[in-house]
């Protein structure tokens, strides 16, 4: 009988694992690949959060060899505009990563066997084994080598990712869904100079991106709305494609490109949107398998390592006495929506790959002018800064203060300015009304800062 059986073994499901296992928990951990195992696609970032959450654990010190970057800078161009700043830090990290994500997965599995997780690799999970009150008590399944099996535990954890086997069997559907939002076209480049920076870009409905990851590398590509992706086939036509859109934001940075040389095939990232909701009679879901957001952000190793920390910490109250495990689960799935909701709703809104308009190019301008904003708002995108905190009436109050006067502002703007500052009387609800014309510009995240101003 096992405290906890997790089923997936990649960020979510292995942190999940390692974490109880060193909590004292008996713990079962099984997953479909044999490790070290590839992934289908995924450009392997890791914001400040989950850097620090990985480097308390100890699991990026079993990376072996791999030389890995810090990334201490963000960066946005939009047409003309350009906003950097300096990454917010968690406690002492204030750096990205981006290390191989197959030997990110496998350090993670071979710690969550260190410290104690039973490890059973090449493993398919069929059915959820329940007792006489519908309650979850295990899981049944065919491993290599040993057939057909049945295990019993406490609380079966799903951390099978977007599509997940445990979600479909315990019958729990997806909720605030919309489908792929983006598509994108991504590979590892070797040549261009790696200065510690993520730089991403905004021009005619493409979103070129690019940073330094390992050995040298640099992970290159373009995310397009999922109608305008361009399909160009052969890798060497996405090399032009790429290339191409490159070129049309950064012609200096296409140029280092055009002078290096491709270290692999292209990759293609698109996934749809969804919340689900993350636990029930004795299981829980983690990582993708709870909540799938584009992967635009790359916010998903970020919250994979975040989410599986609240669950570990749920499961581990729930299983020492107290509350029981019952309401640490309902306080899990609270802890979750307060992770991910407002993160969500930026990240589907930054899907979009829409061109900032003249006002929001007005407002990204004075965020490059207020080191506050800028640093804020690098925060948002990589998961440091809740949206909340910068989408509210004060945050936006204040940038006003930092618009460039001599480069001409739109009429909307200013019209704005004088709505908060101009009329004499009734200060509220004119503040109120700037508000809402604000957030009609902002698209979802508009939402946000009106729930913020009242």
């Amino acid at each position: 009988m096992y405290d906890a059986i997790v089923v997936g073994a990649r960020i979510s499901g292995a942190s999940t694992a390692l974490l109880l296992a060193r909590l004292g928990h008996r713990v079962l951990l099984v997953d479909r690949a044999r490790f070290p195992s590839p992934t289908s696609s995924s450009t392997n970032l890791i914001h400040p959060p989950g850097v620090q959450r990985l480097t308390r654990w100890g699991v990026l010190d079993r990376l072996g060899d791999p030389t890995i970057p810090r990334i201490s800078r963000y960066r946005l161009e939009s047409g003309p505009v350009r906003l950097e700043a300096p990454l917010p830090a968690v406690e002492d990290v204030d750096y990205a990563l981006s290390p191989p994500r197959v030997a990110l997965d496998e350090a993670l599995v071979r710690c969550a066997a260190d410290a104690g997780a039973e490890v059973r690799e090449e493993t398919s999970v069929q059915e959820l084994l329940r007792d006489a009150d519908g309650t979850v008590v295990g899981i049944a399944g065919t491993a290599k080598g040993l057939g057909r099996f049945q295990e019993k535990g406490t609380v079966v954890i799903g951390a099978d990712g977007k599509n997940s086997k445990v979600a479909r069997l315990a019958g729990v559907g997806r909720y605030r869904a919309e489908p792929v939002l983006s598509k994108s076209l991504w590979t590892y480049w070797e040549g261009p100079a790696q200065p510690s920076l993520v730089r991403t870009y905004r021009k005619n409905r493409r979103h070129p991106f690019t940073w330094p990851t390992h050995d040298g590398l640099s992970i290159v590509g373009v995310a397009w709305p999922t109608a305008d992706f361009p399909a160009p086939g052969s890798d060497e036509a996405a090399d032009r494609t790429v290339i191409a859109a490159l070129a049309d934001v950064d012609p200096e940075f296409a140029e280092e490109v055009r002078a290096g040389r491709r270290a692999g095939r292209w990759l293609t990232g698109s996934v749809p949107n969804f919340l689900r909701s993350p636990h029930g009679p004795g299981w829980a879901l983690v990582g993708d398998a709870s909540a799938t957001r584009d992967p635009i952000t790359a916010s998903g190793i970020t919250h994979a390592v975040l989410g599986a920390e609240l669950l570990a910490n749920a499961v581990h109250r729930g299983l020492s006495g107290g509350r029981g495990l019952d309401l640490e689960l309902a306080a899990y799935a609270r802890a979750r929506d307060a992770l991910v909701r407002d993160h969500y709703d930026y990240t589907r809104d930054y899907a979009r790959i829409l061109d900032h308009t003249r006002e929001e190019r007005a407002l990204i301008e004075a965020m490059s002018r207020s080191p506050w904003h800028a640093r804020t708002m690098i925060g948002l995108f990589a998961a440091v800064v809740p949206p909340e905190e910068f989408y509210s009436r004060r945050s936006f109050r204040e940038l006003f203060d930092y618009l460039d006067e001599e480069g001409g502002l739109p009429h909307t703007i200013r019209m704005l300015r004088w709505l908060l500052y101009a009329v004499p009387g009734r200060p509220e609800a004119t503040a109120r009304l700037a508000d809402r014309l604000l957030a009609s510009r902002l698209g979802l995240m508009g939402e946000l800062l009106l729930r913020t101003a009242a």
